[in-house]
């Protein structure tokens, strides 16, 4: 991993250690999001300085396994369409992403990566896959997979 950003050492510097007992260090809500800005804080990092946004990597990642729809995409990247939209419409002005016509329906639009898109996903999905090895490098291979069991769940209930 690289360098801690200047939010993790402020964090730390506040006083939210492990050991605190505050309303927000036994909020669920609040240690969800905590965890992932500290986790996925060195990560984006390395995002932007290869010349991507994070949203644009969230669109990138989601199209790895295959086209999906605007609606589709927006649920998988947290955002609301008409700024995914915006955001699609810059991609594939870069020649990121493409949009065309779904051959088993006329009526709907499916996103795919273009070439570009597609050289850009192949150099950081390696990282990406690196970078979330190191941090569950502490728990073993049942832990990992009962967290994402859980966060799944609590995923699910959301829904």
């Amino acid at each position: 991993m690289t360098e801690k950003t200047p939010l993790k050492k402020r964090s730390r510097a506040r006083g939210h250690g492990a050991n605190d007992t505050g309303f927000l260090d036994g909020f669920l809500l609040y240690l969800l999001a905590r965890a992932s800005a500290e986790a996925s804080a060195d990560l984006h990092d390395m995002v932007r300085k290869r010349g991507l946004s994070v949203p644009e990597w969230r669109v990138m990642f989601t199209l790895h396994d295959g086209p999906c729809t605007v609606g589709e995409m927006a649920a998988h990247t947290l955002m609301q369409q008409p700024t995914l939209t915006k955001l699609l419409d810059r991609m594939e002005t870069a020649g990121r992403v493409k949009r065309q016509v779904d051959p088993a329906d006329g009526r709907r639009v499916l996103l795919t990566l273009t070439p570009t898109g597609r050289a850009h996903n192949d150099a950081l999905m390696p990282l990406s896959k690196d970078y979330e090895a190191g941090l569950l490098a502490g728990y073993t291979p049942a832990e990992v997979t009962a967290l994402k069991t859980a966060l799944r769940k609590l995923i699910d209930r959301g829904n």
